[in-house]
């Protein structure tokens, strides 16, 4: 009988796993043709490329792959980086967050990126100073990069290859012209002013549930409640400064009531006004 207490207890506090991360799972840990393994590849605790996008991580955990391969022939190397992440409600925004910096802080995608077709699936490629591409699999992120300031070398499509069997594209085909249309700017800008407010909401469920600090979850809630003004005084033409100082000193004097005061005024704002047209340049 105590044995099987025992177990019983053991399952409860320490369930089993079924299925350990590994690296082989995400990385290919060998050479892929004339580009060789430089070092084994490793899967450390990030959000990767999405972190700089403001990719919400309180609840849950990622992981970030990352492995390097070189070719002699051509004295290039090429790094490659394969997210993982948990699948939870944040990640609903993965496929918008992936290309938030190769558009400009306003949301304009840049003249050096636009999409591309390999093998019959999309990437996100952007050119200059080397080439990166960027993809989503599932709730996986895959980056692939390489320097080349004079935009000579041969690209390393052999390696983009191989990954792209491993983790096929999940992006939907768009062309050139659609992701620079009037329509495809509106819709990321009004995406990214939904997200901003959705973040704030977290941060703030996370310190009622005290998974964060106080100090954390204003300043991050800020942050974001910041990006939605600058994009509401852009594209729906209301001036942001006299909010945002009221809000610089909301935070600093950790004046949490009014932050979550000023939240839900401009959720409310956001609620009577997100359908109206905006102004692009």
């Amino acid at each position: 009988m105590k044995k099987i207490l025992f177990v019983i207890v053991t399952l409860l506090f320490f369930p089993i796993r079924t299925h350990a991360l590994s690296v082989t799972d995400f990385l290919i840990d060998s050479d892929i043709g004339e580009y060789s393994r430089s070092y084994p590849g490793s899967c450390p605790k990030g959000s990767g490329i999405v972190a700089g996008a403001g990719h919400f991580k309180p609840d849950h955990t990622d992981y970030a792959c990352d492995i390097r391969y070189y070719n002699e022939v051509s004295d290039n190397g090429v790094d490659v980086q394969v997210t993982h992440h948990a699948g939870d409600d944040s990640d609903k925004w993965l496929g918008h967050e992936l290309d938030k910096s190769f558009r400009t802080s306003l949301g304009i995608p840049g003249d050096s990126y636009g999409p591309r077709q390999i093998n019959g699936q999309t990437v996100l490629e952007f050119g200059a100073g080397g080439r990166e591409y960027r993809w989503l699999s599932g709730n996986n992120v895959v980056r692939i990069e390489y320097t080349d300031l004079q935009m000579e070398k041969s690209e390393p499509i052999e390696v983009v290859k191989a990954y792209l069997v491993k983790h096929p594209s999940t992006l939907t085909a768009i062309s050139l012209l659609d992701l620079r249309s009037a329509a495809n700017k509106t819709t990321w800008i009004k995406d990214e002013m939904d997200r901003r407010l959705c973040l704030c909401d977290k941060w703030f469920l996370q310190l009622t549930l005290k998974k964060v600090e106080e100090k954390q979850a204003y300043r991050e809630s800020v942050k974001s409640m910041n990006i939605f003004l600058d994009y509401r005084e852009k594209y729906y033409g209301l001036t942001a400064a006299n909010e945002k100082n009221l809000l610089a000193g909301y935070l600093s004097t950790n004046d949490g009531t009014n932050i979550k005061l000023k939240l839900a005024e401009d959720k409310t704002w956001w609620s009577a006004h997100k359908s109206d047209g905006i102004s692009l340049p």
